[in-house]
């Protein structure tokens, strides 16, 4: 079927390809955003590959009635508005409380009066800290947490309570949350009041933790974007990707095209009305071996990842991606191959210019005793 679709905070990175995926399937789409010079540089505009196909309303997510006037004729939302980073998140905490709670919560306030058949809200992968583990004794874990982080460390790996270590395994939806970041709260918080006000609104409700997305269009400018975007960005300025701890922390990366498909699907299947689904690619990979692997992409194999040693607040050490609900409810699984994947992000990096903010921003994180 054909709707007219509301995407909040769909000129970003996810959102664009969202938005191309929609309007492939045949609906309208209408974007709401508010073009942060963050994300979108000084002289931020609506981007070209959608420009011409989509209906734009620049606001904030928190002007009432710019929302109000948003949902007018649009028959289902896509929530992707948000500020992203969890480094930022930490000291950055009023910005980040209003843009993601409040924001949520004026749009689900303006949907009382103006309400779409379903809200699929985008959620995070961060709001379960430390992904699950399995004990020595065949347990699994689900409250695994590290020592207090001591700087020169060698041994970052969760132990059990006989100091004997864990080994991670992939996390699934019903892993109950551990939030260590005010990034994670606030996406815990998105996903609830989704849940909360779409039953008695009689709007159906749906929510996406995303794991680790990368593909072309990332901010490479912004440095508490996604880790690839910026490992992309230090190699670009040849200058070495900043890996914290060991660099041997296990990650999921899915593409940004199957993470849109995710949103596309989980708009119309009948069988995810209430519930919560990881979005992932099911494949798990260290740190390291993402940055190495991505210099190889870019033609920079000289380039090895600088390995500091030190762990940010907020970081945690595994968290991988258990794919199976999303799988078995509206038949959602990763096609894109991660090698290929990296060679189309190679390419598209290298006719970009990137300002390289990372040392910037780990000095923010250092002043504020933010990095051990």
């Amino acid at each position: 079927m054909s709707e007219t679709i509301l995407i909040t905070g769909g000129a970003g990175f996810i959102g664009r390809f969202v938005s191309r995926e929609l309007l492939n399937r045949g609906n309208k789409v209408r974007v709401l955003d508010s073009l942060i010079e963050q994300v979108h540089g000084p002289d931020a505009k609506l981007p070209a590959d959608i420009a011409g196909d989509v209906e734009f309303i620049r606001a904030d997510v928190r002007d009432g009635d710019k929302v109000a006037q948003a949902l007018k004729g649009a028959d289902s939302v896509i929530n992707l508005a948000a500020e992203v980073g969890v480094g930022q998140s930490m000291y950055e905490v009023e910005r980040y409380t209003s843009a993601n709670d409040v924001g949520t919560a004026v749009l689900f306030e303006r949907l009382i009066d103006n309400p779409v058949r379903r809200v699929v809200t985008a959620s995070s992968m961060s709001i379960y800290g430390e992904g699950l583990y399995r004990d020595a004794d065949g347990n699994l874990v689900e409250n695994a947490e590290r020592g207090v982080v001591k700087d020169g460390q060698t041994n970052w790996e969760p132990t059990d309570a006989q100091g004997r270590p864990l080994t991670p395994v992939a996390t699934p939806e019903w892993k109950r949350p551990s939030l260590s970041s005010i990034y994670a709260l606030n996406k815990y918080v998105q996903e609830r009041t989704t849940h909360i006000m779409g039953r008695p609104y009689g709007i159906e409700s749906v929510c996406l933790r995303l794991f680790n997305v990368y593909g072309p269009g990332q901010a490479l400018s912004n440095p508490y974007t996604g880790v690839l975007a910026i490992f992309a960005s230090r190699l670009l300025n040849g200058q070495q990707p900043m890996i914290f701890e060991d660099g041997e922390q296990r990650r999921d990366f899915v593409h940004v095209s199957d993470v849109a498909r995710a949103f596309a699907d989980a708009l119309v299947h009948p069988d995810v009305v209430g519930e919560t689904f990881n979005v992932g690619s099911g494949n798990d990979r260290s740190v390291t071996q993402v940055a190495q692997a991505l210099a190889q992409a870019m033609g920079k194999n000289d380039i090895q990842p600088e390995i500091v040693g030190k762990s940010r607040t907020g970081d945690i050490r595994h968290c991988f991606c258990d794919t199976g609900l999303a799988a078995e409810k509206f038949g959602f699984k990763a096609t894109t191959d991660f090698v290929e994947g990296l060679a189309e992000l190679a390419g598209w990096v290298a006719e970009q210019t990137a300002v390289d903010n990372v040392a910037q921003a780990r000095a923010e994180l250092e002043k504020r005793g933010l990095v051990a």
